[in-house]
């Protein structure tokens, strides 16, 4: 692609992600306005927008958010995250700091096993819900949560897809990850704990209505009980699939869909109830953001990054490691990290090849990872999870600004990624 092209795919990335921050236009409506502008001035070839996994639309995102969207909107029925809702308002005894840490830690524990995009499907409905069962609101928790989640889907190899995609190309297993990123998000979630505590301090002066919630029984919010065996159930397998996608050669969207399709079957709800709960924009809104970020990959914008970043580091890997950590943070913190990562793993591959040894060419590979991973938390739009949430929260009435989330968010990132170049730094380079 000539020069004229990166600039002008550049350009409409530009004014788009300003319309989605400042919020001036229906975020769907710009991604879907600059994607056709990708296609129609022939920035994105109209055949990648659809088949081009790196360039295009990434349909195992959208089909994995579709199935677990199904399998969340038939569990629904059954009235279980109303009873998770009363647990937790009784087992925090309605002091929202408590709550808040309660919530962030579920999420937290679920996120390295589950991918975090189903861990906030799972969790932000009860978090909603208990919410407005104590009259608290429910924007803060939430924002903590993703936040929460984007950290600890960092520990392993399946709980965040960056972490599949680096895995696959710089051949590293599940107990690669569990040794040396696991450590490091411990202590980041530690940390996060404590610093939620003073970044949603104002959440915490809210009056709790929390006699009402001590009365509540929850088994009486359990519409279903037989329905709710079969979807637990099924939900196993689910989780079970996740967990061996890679010894069952399924990408995890299958498994979803598979997870989706045997929960209709068993559980007999009607399609309009289950189809209701589906975040259709959501879906639109990723499919158009992949477009943009084709883009920007198929005229080279990503690709001469990624070279400037390997020309600037030269031989001096610990320069290089930095780079990676904190380049891939602000820029992931812009592209959504799925494409982002895609994109810029050839990118990395190449640079590890090149290092003196294997624990610093691993070393390159954690620190690309951490970057990434802990970068989805800088903006609303810079992972998959903050995207979905953003939307579940709309649906239920309790809408999240880009700002409001963002700020919590830059803040998250800077002590997080800081924290983790010092962990690279103590551990492979001195």
């Amino acid at each position: 692609m000539n020069g004229l092209a990166a600039v002008a795919a550049l350009v409409i990335f530009s004014v788009a992600f300003f319309l989605i921050a400042t919020e001036r236009v229906h975020r769907v409506a710009v991604v879907l306005g600059a994607a056709g502008l990708m296609v129609a001035l022939r920035l994105v070839p109209g055949d990648d927008m659809f088949y081009n996994e790196h360039a295009g639309i990434d349909w195992h995102v959208i089909f994995l958010l579709l199935g677990m969207m199904i399998i969340v909107g038939v569990i629904k029925q059954t009235g279980v995250f109303e009873f998770l809702a009363i647990w937790a308002g009784k087992r925090s005894r309605g002091r929202p700091y408590r709550l808040l840490v309660l919530l962030m830690g579920i999420t937290a524990i679920a996120s390295p096993f589950l991918d975090n995009v189903t861990t906030v499907m799972l969790v932000a409905p009860v978090t909603i819900a208990v919410c407005q069962q104590l009259g608290l609101p429910a924007a803060p928790y939430l924002i903590a949560e993703v936040l929460a989640s984007n950290i600890g889907g960092a520990a392993t190899l399946i709980g965040d897809p960056p972490n599949i995609i680096i895995g696959a190309r710089a051949g590293l297993s599940f107990n690669d990850f569990i040794v040396h990123m696991t450590p490091i998000v411990v202590v980041l979630f530690a940390l996060f704990v404590v610093m939620a505590r003073v970044m949603f301090r104002s959440a915490f002066r809210h009056s709790v209505q929390v006699d009402a919630v001590m009365h509540l029984n929850g088994r009486d919010a359990i519409k279903d009980k037989p329905l709710l065996v079969r979807c637990l159930a099924v939900l196993a397998l689910v989780m079970v699939g996740f967990g061996l996608h890679h010894m069952l050669h399924w990408e995890p969207a299958v498994v979803a869909l598979l997870g989706a399709g045997l929960m209709v079957l068993v559980s007999g709800v009607k399609a309009a109830d289950y189809l209701a709960e589906v975040e259709w924009a959501t879906l639109v809104f990723f499919m158009g953001l992949f477009v943009m970020v084709g883009g920007l990959v198929e005229t080279g914008v990503i690709h001469r990054l990624g070279g400037w970043t390997v020309n600037a580091v030269g031989d001096n890997y610990f320069l290089a490691a930095t780079a990676l950590i904190f380049g891939s943070a602000i820029l992931g913190a812009f592209f959504d990290n799925i494409p982002y990562v895609a994109t810029m793993a050839p990118v990395v591959e190449d640079l590890a090849a090149q290092a003196p040894d294997a624990q610093t060419g691993q070393a390159l590979w954690w620190s690309f990872a951490l970057g990434a991973d802990l970068g989805g938390n800088g903006t609303a739009v810079a992972a998959s999870a903050n995207v979905v949430v953003l939307g579940i929260a709309a649906q239920h009435g309790e809408p999240i600004s880009f700002w409001q989330f963002t700020k919590y968010g830059i803040i998250t990132t800077l002590v997080t990624v800081t924290v983790a170049w010092g962990y690279v730094w103590l551990r492979y380079f001195t």
